[in-house]
């Protein structure tokens, strides 16, 4: 399964357009790790627990869409974007869609 951003994949020809195809993740964050974010944020640095749960996030979502454009019988989704959103302050959402696409040799 091919997964781009573009509308086209050089040397492929789009020979069906399934539909669109989406996927959703949303992952709370705990006490423990707000706390040790902050203190990441005053004193420098990367907040590792945030970014292994945005990743999860992120690849759930890709998982969930490219199950959906198997489903439909594609091989390729074209056009992916991706979205994170903030819910009520402790939840984050991360959605991602694209278009469900045949593609052949060109």
């Amino acid at each position: 399964m091919q997964i781009v951003t573009t509308d086209s994949i050089e040397g492929k020809r789009i020979v069906a357009y399934k539909g669109i195809v989406s996927g959703d993740a949303i992952v709370g964050a705990n006490f423990v790790k707000d706390f040790f974010a902050k203190v990441t944020d005053v004193l420098g640095g990367r907040a590792g627990g945030y970014e292994k749960a945005l990743r999860g996030a992120k690849n759930h979502a890709m998982d969930d869409m490219i199950e959906q454009a198997e489903e439909v019988g594609a091989n390729a989704v074209i056009g992916v974007d991706l979205d994170y959103e903030s819910i009520g302050g402790s939840m984050l959402m991360v959605s991602v869609n694209g278009t469900a696409v045949v593609l052949e040799d060109a």
